[in-house]
């Protein structure tokens, strides 16, 4: 069972919780992430979503997303949904959400980090991804043109491309992999 902090319109986190499932009550809100991880040649790493999953089956997302469930902050979210999803586990205490887009019932942060890994050497969570690969943006939106991607706006592809080219991304220091 997975419980979720209900917060106000402001993103003030009410003190209530809510069972992940029903509706939201109107004026309760939830939190959201996605991570886009991108390689050094500016592909983004993207799953296909199994196939018996509720919302979006079968179809190809960005590289991962979830909701925070009850004490997370953002970056604690983002942190564990990574290990969850794709088998990484990556510090985001120095990391913070590039852009939130505000929808009907929460918040959706969005972290952006580069890295070059091998889709093989990913653990991929069996009850979220059947596949992981790396797409450009041009592959992406022709993806979302022929149904196979997740609908969203290709201004939002559009959008996530040019802000990771125009403001970087937190890369991994590896450095830290060597203490």
């Amino acid at each position: 069972m997975e419980y979720w902090d209900i917060y106000d319109i402001d993103r003030i986190r009410t003190g209530r919780t809510v069972e992940r499932g029903p509706r939201l009550k109107p004026g309760d809100y939830h939190l959201v992430i996605h991570i886009c991880l991108f390689n050094s040649r500016g592909e983004m790493l993207i799953q296909q979503r199994q196939s018996f999953k509720q919302g979006w089956p079968g179809l190809w997302d960005f590289t991962l997303g979830g909701s925070a469930i009850q004490g997370e902050d953002s970056r604690t979210a983002a942190q564990r949904e990574l290990c969850e999803e794709l088998g990484l586990s990556r510090d985001f205490s120095g990391n913070r959400a590039r852009f939130t887009i505000n929808f009907e019932r929460g918040f959706d942060d969005f972290y952006f980090l580069e890295e070059d890994v091998s889709p093989e050497q990913l653990r991929l969570q069996y009850e979220e991804v059947q596949a992981a690969k790396w797409a450009s943006r041009q592959e992406i939106l022709k993806m979302i043109e022929n149904r196979k991607f997740i609908p969203y706006y290709p201004s939002l592809v559009d959008f996530i491309f040019d802000n990771r080219q125009l403001m970087g991304c937190h890369t991994r220091d590896k450095r830290q992999d060597e203490q």
